[in-house]
């Protein structure tokens, strides 16, 4: 029988449908990221809260005393070197990274040097802990062959002037190993934005290498470069298994000062207190992490 004009067939849906039809897709597309909310909420906001509810818990309840125990010298000290680790690490790693990722920019695309250089970046930046650690004490230990080797043979003692490798000097070295090749990660992508016909037009308008890279391409790449350098300056800051696998005693560095605050004997009225030190470390790598976000944003804007 003939479909007629009043058959509900061809009946347009009503808004409510409509409307219900709408929010039953997005439904079913935000059921791909409930995986993802579960982690973060799971490994990330939980334990943030943790945090920040413990910092401020005493045994009596609400205090600021843990807060106030971050003044003392030994705190501040920790803090002064984790920041110091961070920034001079961030900025070996980054230089170096950047140059290494702009070498890369002049191979060939898609080419076996820029896909094995890469590759290996994605692999060393991810390499830390316990065996980095064991890999520079093998190397550049006490007994370590590369220590040997320039001793019996080149003549020169690595620790004349003392076991550097086990502090913060040590701890320098090491990170620099797996900041670069995340400078490289990070980095490589802004310098593959900038186009080649930007040079050519400072060219054909008469300008040099150096105008090129200090009116062009520097000012353009300079917010993907300082959001990568604080990248770099929140890994090394949060970093902690390979720093706890090098320095065996003592605790030059503020996420060794929690371990000790969080494993061993508390002074009373203090048990709260690496929770205290935690919060701190939140909230530096929460401000570094939001002017790295804001340096992407205009990044993103220029190169994008």
């Amino acid at each position: 029988m003939a479909t007629t004009l009043d058959s509900p067939d061809l009946v347009a849906p009503t808004p409510g449908v409509r409307a219900g039809r709408a929010g039953l897709i997005r439904a079913r597309s935000l059921i791909g990221t409930v995986p993802f909310f579960a982690y973060v909420t799971v490994f990330l906001a939980i334990p943030t809260l943790v945090v920040v509810i413990g910092a401020f818990a005493g045994e009596g309840g609400f205090t600021l005393d843990n807060l106030t125990a971050l003044g003392d010298s030994y705190i501040l000290q920790a803090f002064g070197r984790s920041i110091l680790l961070s920034a001079v690490t961030a900025a070996a790693g980054a230089i170096l990274g950047a140059l290494l990722a702009y070498a890369l920019t002049t191979a060939k695309p898609g080419g076996l040097l820029r896909r094995v250089v890469t590759a290996a970046s994605g692999v060393l930046a991810q390499f830390g802990g316990v065996t980095l650690a064991f890999a520079f004490i093998a190397t550049l230990g006490l007994s370590g062959f590369v220590t040997v080797f320039l001793r019996d043979h080149v003549g020169v003692d690595l620790f004349a002037h003392g076991v550097w490798l086990f502090e913060l000097p040590g701890l320098m070295l090491v990170y620099t190993y797996f900041q670069i090749p995340l400078m490289v990660i990070v980095f490589l992508p802004a310098l593959d934005g900038v186009r080649p016909q930007w040079r050519e037009a400072t060219e054909s308008l008469g300008g040099s290498t150096w105008d090129y890279w200090t009116k062009v391409a520097g000012p353009l790449l300079a917010p993907a470069f300082l959001g990568s350098a604080l990248l770099l300056f929140a890994n090394a800051f949060s970093a902690y298994a390979t720093a706890a696998a090098l320095v065996s005693q003592g605790s030059p560095i503020i996420p060794l000062q929690i371990r000790g605050a969080l494993t061993s004997e508390v002074v009373l009225g203090q048990q709260n207190l690496g929770k205290a030190m935690a919060l701190g470390m939140v909230v530096v790598v929460a401000v570094v992490m939001s002017l790295y976000a804001l340096l992407q944003k205009r990044t993103a804007r220029w190169l994008g």
